[in-house]
């Protein structure tokens, strides 16, 4: 899983690769839009026409549509939650907060967060293989305030699923030598039943050609680190140009391996902290 700065990166930057900017007016039109619709779905649950107000949702998933080029620039072409590409299968703009109706641990239901349908907010960049396994689970700890459209407070809610825009919460996923999404070393109780229940709603570790793949990038990523240490060990007795090369090449391998824009650079970045090497370290932090 890989964070992404949804709330300073907006459709009308220039800095974003592989993304041409929209204009403000247009930005500002999709806005305005999505408050039309908020508007007229609150007018349809204030007088409880519940299945036209969902109704209304699914006949206008085209404006969301419209944002799927930006996730995907944003991610460098990679699903926020599995990091890779073709692996996870074609790309959907998930609705982390589901906009119809919410699944607790127990299977009971409750309203969705309808309110949020078009909010861009709340869309992640999600492989179908993911975002259907998902569905309308959005569990929270027991105990937990639950967010309404009347007392709107989603970011007081104590939810299970890990949400790949809040930097904390991706700092809880971390890899094994087997390719399998684990909890980060030394993570509280509620923080394993967090990224356990992620894993198991997003099928990050059942997915069998992700898993796989993760696998081979840290197979290989521990084979560049077996080379750096060769011949770090070959630099010790004193100038030496041609290991010295040897050394800096294997950094540029490093690096593009862990570059934002290299699939699965996550799983690479833990396989280089898993050695705990300073001088690899400092390469990822």
């Amino acid at each position: 899983m890989i964070w992404i700065d949804l709330k300073n990166k907006l459709p009308t930057d220039t800095d974003i690769p592989g993304w041409t900017p929209w204009s403000r007016d247009k930005w500002d039109a999709w806005l305005a839009k999505s408050a039309q619709l908020v508007g007229e779905l609150a007018a349809l649950n204030a007088a409880g026409r519940r299945d036209e107000r969902n109704a209304l949702i699914d006949a206008n998933s085209g404006h969301w549509g419209k944002l799927k080029p930006w996730l995907e620039a944003l991610s460098a072409g990679k699903c926020w939650f599995s990091e890779v590409t073709e692996r996870y299968s074609h790309y959907e703009v998930e609705h982390f907060r589901p906009k119809k109706d919410a699944k607790a641990l127990d299977s009971t239901k409750r309203d969705g967060y309808w309110w949020m349908a078009f909010s861009y907010m709340n869309f992640r960049l999600c492989g179908n293989v993911g975002n259907r396994k998902k569905g309308i689970w959005f569990p929270l700890q027991a105990g937990s305030v639950c967010s309404t459209y009347e007392k709107q407070c989603e970011e007081s809610e104590s939810a299970y699923l890990i949400d790949p825009i809040d930097d904390s919460d991706v700092a809880l996923i971390a890899f094994d030598e087997e390719g399998k999404v684990i909890a980060v070393p030394g993570s509280s109780d509620w923080e394993q039943q967090r990224v356990k229940e992620t894993i198991k709603r997003l099928k990050l570790n059942d997915h069998v050609p992700l898993a796989e793949s993760r696998r081979k990038v840290w197979q290989k990523m521990d084979e560049l680190i077996e080379d750096f240490q060769v011949a770090k060990a070959r630099c010790t007795g004193g100038n030496n140009p041609y290991v010295k090369g040897e050394l800096m090449r294997i950094r540029a391998n490093i690096r593009e391996m862990i570059s934002p824009k290299a699939e699965l650079s996550a799983v690479a970045k833990w396989c280089v902290l898993f050695r705990n090497d300073p001088q690899l370290t400092r390469l990822v932090a």
